[in-house]
């Protein structure tokens, strides 16, 4: 199979490669929470709860090795360690913004067609 923006087989498009790695709903929450400016790791942890230490950690380097994110270490004791969205990470989020206020404004119709949908799975 192949990809049809690139003509590349699609298991080794760069475009796929991109978005699977900044599409996974960790990376959206994590940038989405460092878009109201730089976080420290453990204000990320409390802005998303369900996320471990481990998986946020993975994923902020993910993040900062595809140039998304920025990580700041100021020597304290202990050091403090800061992360922000890099120009890349801004230039993302303008398209990721309009997506979050997409899924805001069709909460409910969703939810009424997962419901619809569960309920005629269950019943027949």
């Amino acid at each position: 199979m192949r990809d049809i923006l690139t003509s590349t087989p699609i298991e080794s498009c760069p475009v796929r490669q991109i978005l699977t790695d900044v599409g996974d709903k960790w990376s959206i929450l994590i940038l989405i929470a460092l878009s109201g400016g730089p976080r420290r790791f453990s204000a990320l942890r409390r802005d998303i709860p369900d996320i471990s230490q481990k998986m946020l950690t993975q994923t902020l380097r993910k993040l900062e090795r595809d140039g998304l994110v920025s990580r700041e270490v100021t020597p304290s004791t202990p050091p403090r360690v800061d992360y922000d969205l890099t120009a890349l990470g801004a230039s993302l989020m303008h398209q990721i913004t309009p997506l979050a206020g997409w899924a805001v404004r069709h909460l409910d119709e969703i939810t009424a067609a997962r419901r619809r949908f569960d309920w005629s799975s269950t019943s027949g």
